[in-house]
């Protein structure tokens, strides 16, 4: 007897049911509405490139351990991409003489990686993207936490309920290196611990400080403890251009009334390409403690390409931890509904008609659905409760013959009388 083949779709990844995808189509709808209204342009690339890219620019450890790659039949080693800023540097840097500085620029692609499914983390995503290229001013780091904070605002998240979390990474490899002498190669690895910090218990992240810096890791631990920016600067002991820069943002954020923007020292991000700011948007509900997106600088990554460098920011934000904020402040949209108004038969000699009038509504922009089952009216209007249609508008004889209808508002069982000619302006009323 021939095996049945599974319903369950390969282990994390999701299967979107029209009810999930209208849930995808809401948060992409808010991302971009949002990038649009700052200038920002979206554009898309393939879901395949070349491993290389991403041993060069990622990191090792992503291509070894978190990526889909495999060899083609042309014996070329393939990678899905685990993430977009590679292949948008790759893209800018390929049209660099033709494109216009500064580049604006957004994407929402599907992402893949190779790690455990969690809360909040599965091995495909969709991700948005955001990068400015050509800019090496406060401003254009000012603009991220702009767009940053707009994005949670859009998306109905009060300021109180998260934080911005901002570093740099060329400080922390100027406490390492030079105010604590550790090589380059011990700062890459204390920078992954550190990234790894609220992973690991408080007492395996002291013993592998200590292995990799020795008599060094009781004054590491002290920067890494210190409660605000102000501290770290007096244990630092001398200047850095990161102080001036950071308490600039903080400050110019407070003044357009983002008050929730922080200095965090153990913020890294993980990937190698990171040159200075880093940054996340981090949730303090105590039923979602964790990261919902973040980027930084990456200054250095197009000259990899050759030419010369073009200073560039950036950040991505994941479709899965957005809906679990929705969910956890309850900001997921009650009914997303599939039409505007339900048009309901009596009978399938009203088929016709229906369809006739279904025409005139669309070419007015209305979304129409018609019920072609031939059912009891009640029937109908059950279907079209369910699926979260506002408004249905039964069709027999009476309203073919004289043209008015009494169009059902669901929600609130209230009937009202209106003719062809007024029936749009009854479904796009607020009470909709």
């Amino acid at each position: 007897m021939e095996k049945k083949l599974s319903t369950e779709s390969y282990k994390g990844v999701r299967d979107f049911y029209p009810e999930d995808f209208a849930v995808l189509e809401y948060i992409f709808t808010s991302w971009r509405k949002t990038l649009k209204g700052f200038g920002y342009e979206e554009y898309n690339a393939s879901v395949l490139e070349p491993a290389e890219l991403y041993r060069a620019k990622s990191g090792e450890e992503i291509v070894n351990e978190q990526t889909y790659t495999f060899t083609d039949r042309g014996d070329r080693e393939v990678t899905l991409r685990p993430e977009m800023t590679p292949t948008v540097a790759r893209m800018v840097a390929a049209r660099r003489r033709e494109l216009p500085l500064p580049i604006r620029w957004f994407s929402i692609p599907n992402v893949f990686r190779y790690e455990k499914p969690q809360r909040g983390r599965l091995r495909e995503h969709f991700q948005l993207n955001v990068d400015l290229f050509g800019v090496d001013s406060i401003e254009a780091d000012f603009e991220m936490i702009l767009i940053a904070s707009n994005i949670m605002k859009n998306l109905g998240v009060d300021e109180e309920k998260y934080e911005i979390k901002l570093n740099s990474r060329s400080l922390m490899d100027f406490m390492m290196q030079t105010v604590l002498g550790l090589s380059p190669e011990i700062t890459h690895k204390l920078g992954k611990l550190i990234d790894r910090k609220n992973k690991v218990t408080r007492a395996d992240f002291e013993s592998e400080a200590e292995l990799l810096c020795g008599n060094k890791s009781t004054a590491f631990l002290k920067f890494i403890d210190a409660p605000d920016l102000t501290t770290f600067q007096k244990a630092l002991g001398t200047s850095h251009e990161s102080f001036d820069h950071l308490e600039s943002l903080i400050r110019r954020a407070d003044d357009v009334g983002i008050e929730n923007v922080v200095f965090d020292q153990t913020l890294m991000r993980g990937f190698d390409y990171y040159t200075g700011l880093v940054f996340e948007v981090f949730d303090k509900h105590p039923d979602n403690r964790r990261a919902l997106f973040g980027g930084g600088r990456y200054d250095d990554l197009l000259s990899l390409f050759g030419g010369d460098k073009i200073p560039a920011i950036g950040f991505g934000m994941g479709d899965v931890t957005t809906r679990d904020v929705l969910e956890t402040y309850g900001l997921l949209p009650k009914t997303l509904s599939v039409a505007d108004v339900a048009l309901c038969p009596l009978s399938f000699d009203f088929i016709p008609y229906a369809q006739h009038l279904a025409i005139k509504l669309r070419a007015e922009g209305a979304r129409v659905s018609i019920d072609i089952t031939g059912k009891r009216l009640g029937d109908q209007i059950k279907n079209a409760d369910k699926k979260g249609i506002p408004f249905v508008l039964p069709i027999g004889e009476d309203e073919v013959k004289n043209k008015v209808f009494k169009i059902k508002h669901l929600s609130t069982g209230k009937e009202v009388e209106v003719t062809e000619d007024s029936l749009i302006e009854t479904l796009t009323t607020k009470e909709k």
